[in-house]
Formats: C-alpha cells, structure tokens, sequence
C-alpha cells in the first residue's frame, strides 16, 4: 500500500479549530539545552472518578445485601417448607421484615430512583420493571407480617436486588476501559497557564477561568492550554495526541494552536479564541462520552423486553385480581395471586444476561487489542466488508524514527555520520534529535562528547567533535550556503531531511519519518483472506 499522504489526520470530531494551513517540509529549528521536563503541565480532573465510584457503590451494596441475604433465605417460611425444617421462633418474622427492609431501602434504592427517572422521562423500561417487582413484594410482605392472610416474598425481595445489583457491578466494571481513556484525554489538557496582563506583568491561572482573548505565555515543552491564534513567536508542536500525525507542525504568526498539543523549542504568545469548554480537545471529550453512554441495539431491546413484561405484569395482575376476588371471594386469596404474578414476571435473568454479554465480550475484545467505546458499533462489526485504515499509529508506529541513513564522504562511513550527528543532538530535546539519539543506542554508538556547541537559528546545531567542526542542518541552510547536493539521494514527501557537514563539507544525510508497523503486512494479508477490502486513508 502506498502511502500518499503524510499528513494523514484521525477523522474525530473535526472542527474548524484545526490548523488550515498546509505543513510546509520541516526545516530543523533552533536546539535548546533547557530542560524542557520542568514546563509539562500539569494534569487535568480525572474524568473516571465517578465511574469509578459508582462501580465501588454498586459492589459495597452486593456485598452487603448478600450477606443479609443468607439469613433471610433461612428465617422465609417457604424456604424452611421447601428443606423440611423449622427454624422459627418468637419474633421471628420481626427480624426477617428488618433484614429485608434494609435490604429494600438500601440495596434497592439504585432501582427505586431508576423507576423514578424513567417514569418522569416517559420511558419506562428496566428499571420500572425491577422497581416495580420490589415495592410490590417488599408492601405485600410487609402487610403479611402485619395480619394479612397469606405467605411473604422477603426471599424473593432479597434475591432478586441481589443478582440485579451483581448484574449491574458487572456491567460497569466491564465497561471501565473506555472510562479509562476518556480520562487520559482529559489529561492532555494542562490544568494552569501563564496570563500576560496589562503591562507584562504574568500570572498563573487556572485553565478553566481563560476567556477570549486572554493573551497567554506557552513556554518550550509545555502543553497548550486553549485553542487560538499566535501573536508572537515561531515554533514546532506536536499534535500528534490530538491528530494522530507524528510530525512536529510548524506554526508561527497568525497560526492556530489546538489545546493540548505540545510546544517544542521556541516560546509563544497567543491570544485565546474560546473558553477551554469550547475548545477542540473538550469537543472530542465530549464525544468520546456520548459514545460510553450509548445504549448498545442488545441494551435497547431488554429495555424494550422490559417495557413490555412491566405492562403485561400489571395487566396481568390486574387480571388475576379481579379474577380470583370474584372466584374466592376472598381479598388476601386474591392479593396474594396478584403479587406472585407480578413479582414472577420480573425474570432474575435479564438482568443478568445483558451484562454477563458486555462483560464477556468487551473481556474477548481487550485481549486482542480492542477497546469498545461504542458497543453499536461494535455488535455491527460483524457486517464490516470495507476497512479504512488511518496511517499514523496504525500501520505505522507514530514515532519520529531515522529510516535511511548514508555517508556521502570518502572519509567517513555511514555509521560515523550517525555517531557524530548523535553527538550534537544529544543536547536537544527536539523530535529530529530523539530519533537520531534511538537510532544511535538501537545500533549502539556512543556519541561522542561536544565542545562549542551553538544553535544555528530556525536552522539546525553546530559544535567541535573530536576535533572537526561538525553540524547537522535543514536543506535550506545546505541551499543558503551553497553547497552541492546534486545526485545525492533526495527526500520524498513521507520524510524530513536533514544534512550532516564535517569542516563545512557536506559528508551525510539522515532521513527520517514514521516507521511502518512489522505487523501491518499481516494484519492486511489476514484481511484480504476474509475478503475485507481495505483502503488507506
């Protein structure tokens, strides 16, 4: 598969505060020694708390309903009758309505305000059926203890909030993942930045109080704080958190910056275009969430299951009342027909079933490198006939890597070229210089150390190594001075080229860009063997 287009972008909420301008090929900018590490931001909230809470809630109250369980099932009359025992004594029944009121109140409160939300949004589904099923077995044993004629369902109340709660904890554990990535997004944001004021005078602020044209410092390596427009300054950045493109992008006066990217060497000032819950990273958060919160075509039809046993369980019971009241002639005959219809139309099995599905295959799907985000999407995956594949990160490895690698000197092989260029660029934290740095340790060579160092502006480095005067350049200061390149090999439009000079000759040329992944070649044979067509993006 050719690969066409290098500045592939990961087709996720694209929004206008994207950068238009077409990335020019790199020129090597100024190196800087600055320790870059002690500008990173800070992180963000953690966008997993509360679903991580509520993951904690649902498995304290499963715990503790199954320990109150145990009792109640050994002190339920129906129970005893069933094992041929009798362990009742003076107040027995008091106990066992004690027990299951506090697992009523307790362990079924999730699906009591559940019942509640649905009622009030007009869709009543799951949790109208569970919460239904509950209040009417937990009233009508409650009158039970209390004179009516009749056999409680406490043993049926306990057991089904417990397997409803179990089911639920799985689901939500399950789903965990994804949250997990929802949180990593929001980290890329950093949680200060650097406000200029009238008079440059500079203050840290919080990055969720920036406003519209706020004017704001982003120093070397720190992440930007909001999207907007450069006023001052000239810098690379790394988008690639953001775009999936692992390519500094150059960006200088009147350019836009997405929030979260990365700044590389040079300091910037821009002024704000939004506030941060407007940004583009804020945007993609917020989709990314929806898609969690998406019920899956599975989910939709238990609810719709739901819906429609609820109404057949009060009509049902309606019926049945009405049926034996008449028959019998006897109200507590008659109750107790009604409550048992109602109460056994609620299957302890789908609330299960559903989450022991989304557990499973979310389960399957992390061991072989899939996260679900959208569970739609995924139960329509087994219709896929067409994959389109972004490059970046996908079949490539997204990192900045030395790819080709020659000596064009008699004097030198292509390996002292590398070895004198990772020498120079071991005092820089730019992208170009951590690629050559890997290559040099890959094939391990140990720079050599670097006397005079100096930066040569927007252009590349130069110092003395071992004696000769060596420096790594751009093509355009190679143009600048002069200085022949005729029938040496040429960058194409995947890579960044850049040039090494020994004493003022040219002797190498190191080309980098993203590698392609050892695995891609198998993954497009395996499916094309499944007749999957696939396209490049």
């Amino acid at each position: 598969m050719e690969h066409h287009d290098h500045h592939t972008h990961k087709p996720v909420a694209q929004t206008e505060q994207q950068s238009e301008k077409p990335e020019m090929p790199m020129a090597h900018p100024e190196h800087s020694m600055h320790d870059m590490s002690q500008h990173e931001g800070h992180h963000a909230g953690h966008s997993g708390t509360d679903h991580s809470g509520m993951i904690a809630d649902f498995k304290q109250r499963f715990w503790i309903i199954l320990a109150l369980t145990v009792p109640i099932m050994a002190l339920s009359p129906m129970i005893q009758q069933f094992m041929g025992v009798n362990w009742s004594f003076n107040g027995s029944m008091y106990v066992l309505l004690g027990l299951s009121s506090s697992v009523f109140f307790y362990g079924g409160m999730p699906f009591l305000k559940g019942l509640v939300d649905e009622l009030k949004g007009g869709k009543p589904g799951m949790m109208t059926l569970i919460g239904v099923a509950i209040t009417v077995a937990y009233v009508y044993s409650v009158a039970v203890v209390f004179g009516l004629k009749g056999m409680d369902f406490f043993w049926e109340l306990a057991t089904l909030i417990l397997i409803m709660l179990l089911g639920h904890w799985i689901e939500m554990t399950a789903v965990m993942g994804a949250s997990h990535e929802l949180e990593l997004l929001v980290q890329l944001m950093p949680s200060e930045a650097h406000v200029i004021h009238e008079g440059g005078h500079i203050m840290d602020m919080k990055t969720e109080t920036l406003k519209a044209n706020d004017l704001i410092l982003i120093k070397p390596g720190e992440k930007v704080p909001a999207d907007g427009l450069i006023t001052e300054g000239d810098s690379y950045l790394n988008e690639s958190m953001l775009t999936g493109e692992s390519k500094p992008v150059h960006k200088s006066l009147d350019d836009k910056l997405i929030a979260g990217s990365i700044n590389g060497n040079g300091s910037l000032k821009m002024t704000v275009s939004h506030a941060a819950k407007d940004s583009y990273l804020s945007k993609v958060i917020q989709l990314v969430s929806d898609a969690q919160k998406a019920k899956s075509k599975t989910q939709l039809l238990a609810d719709k299951a739901a819906f429609w046993l609820t109404i057949i369980a009060l009509v049902s019971g309606t019926i049945t009342f009405v049926y034996w009241y008449f028959a019998q002639d006897s109200l507590a005959f008659a109750i107790e027909r009604m409550v048992t219809v109602i109460v056994i139309c609620c299957p302890h099995a789908l609330g299960l079933a559903v989450p022991l599905v989304v557990a499973k295959s979310t389960a399957l799907s992390a061991q072989n490198g899939l996260l679900i985000k959208n569970r739609s999407a995924f139960e329509n995956s087994r219709k896929i006939t067409t994959l389109v594949f972004d490059k970046t990160g996908t079949l490539t490895v997204g990192e900045f890597a030395v790819v080709r690698y020659e000596s064009l000197s008699n004097e030198f092989d292509k390996n002292q070229i590398l070895r004198l260029a990772s020498g120079l660029e071991q005092n820089s934290e730019h992208p170009i210089a951590t690629g050559i740095l890997k290559k040099a340790k890959d094939l391990k060579l140990i720079p050599p150390s670097v006397s005079n160092f100096q930066a040569i502006t927007g252009k590349g480095v130069e110092g003395v190594c071992e004696g000769k005067k060596v420096a790594v350049v751009s093509p355009k200061y190679v143009a600048e001075q002069h200085i022949a390149i005729d029938n040496q090999p040429l960058s194409n439009e995947s890579e960044t080229v850049i040039y090494v000079l020994i004493d003022d000759k040219l002797a190498g040329v190191i080309a980098l860009a993203d590698e392609i992944r050892p695995e891609s070649y198998e993954a497009i044979q395996v499916l094309k063997e499944n007749n999957i067509k696939t396209i490049l993006l």
